[in-house]
């Protein structure tokens, strides 16, 4: 079993257990970064010279080979290029999503598989339960840091080469057990925002790829309330940082309701305005059997956002799901993750939304 190892507590632990069930194990640290850095900036990003040094000092502690491989090149294809081209489009991605679906159970386990490995194994924090239909994947016992939205894009048939050993654990016992193996990364912090991004600044990592592109900010009447200097630095339901210097009639904030990559423009409006009754999902993927007809579940349309009761029902290769409670602010680019219960059933990226007013 391959263990996939990135520096931090989770994927630690995970390799100590998975070896200490019996299985062969072997390290391993991807190198996403070309240019990586020698250490992080407090909690943020990953990937660094010293991930790569924590990573290998946690397989001499469990007792296994470790080697680091160099994916750099496909993770700036796969998941930077790919988050830059989507902001560039107007969509907002969500480059985690898009790490596991290209890196970790794709290029990864791909490899693995080619090198005579049986599974990988990963810190992440979701459960999988056989099932009347296979393996299927479950959310974490941990509500607080379940990461079954992320994984949502994978398939029944790479669950089938997957192992998650803290599942069925909380983040607090996860670092109580690093303590009792002598782990020294027990108590270092969990990585935030985005990996390749550890400064924080999206804004600015977009604009030095993207250039100063200067365009308007329009009502829903287009009027032209503002400028900016890059559509791409905004996101559907974005209120702050919006520089509107005409106050709206009612008094009320205005928030992004569009962006226009052709004209380039942003488009504000009320909080009201923002309200989602039904969108549209591409590129579905799905974690067994694809449903077979209209489907009453939930849905969870961010990393980190509440389910919601939905109908969905797959139309033409495409997804249709009608909200059966209006949600504010989702935006294309994005995934939408169903759910029947815990079980997670497959997983879409929005490409249309269609609103409530």
């Amino acid at each position: 079993m391959l263990a996939a190892m990135s520096g931090g507590v989770d994927s630690a632990v995970a390799a100590a257990r998975a070896a200490e069930a019996g299985h062969e194990v072997t390290g391993v640290h991807l190198a996403l970064s070309t240019n990586p850095q020698s250490f992080r900036t407090g909690a943020r990003g990953c990937c660094t010279l010293e991930d790569a040094r924590d990573a290998r000092r946690a397989a001499d502690v469990i007792g296994i080979p470790f080697y680091v491989w160099d994916l750099a090149d496909r993770f700036h294809q796969d998941v930077i290029e790919d988050f830059v081209s989507e902001y560039a489009a107007g969509r907002t991605p969500n480059p985690c999503l898009r790490c596991n679906e290209k890196i970790k159970f794709a290029t990864l386990l791909d490899k693995a598989l080619a090198l005579g490995f049986d599974a990988v194994c990963t810190g992440h924090h979701a459960r999988i339960v056989e099932g009347p239909h296979g393996r299927e994947l479950h959310r974490s016992v941990d509500p607080a840091k379940d990461q079954s939205y992320v994984l949502g894009v994978l398939t029944q048939e790479q669950l089938a080469h997957a192992m998650f050993p803290l599942g069925d654990f909380t983040k607090d016992q996860v670092r109580e057990e690093a303590r009792r193996r002598g782990l020294a990364v027990a108590d270092k912090p969990d990585s935030h925002d985005i990996c390749f991004i550890a400064d924080g600044d999206t804004q600015g990592f977009l604009a030095k790829r993207l250039g100063r592109r200067p365009g308007e900010i329009v009502d829903t009447e287009g009027n032209v309330v503002g400028t900016h200097e890059g559509a791409y630095a905004f996101t559907i339901g974005q209120r702050r940082g919006l520089r509107i210097g005409r106050p709206a009639p009612d008094g009320k904030p205005r928030y992004v309701l569009d962006i226009e990559p052709v004209s380039n423009r942003v488009i504000v409006g009320t909080a009201e305005q923002l309200a989602v009754r039904a969108l549209t999902g591409i590129r579905p993927r799905w974690c067994g059997p694809a449903p077979d007809g209209p489907i009453d579940c939930l849905a969870q349309l961010r990393a980190h956002g509440d389910v919601v009761p939905v109908r969905a029902e797959l139309t033409g290769g495409e997804l249709v799901v009608e909200l059966k409670e209006p949600v504010r602010g989702v935006a294309p680019g994005q995934a939408v993750v169903l759910y029947d219960g815990t079980r997670v059933i497959g997983s879409a990226t929005i490409a249309r939304t269609e609103r409530a007013a």
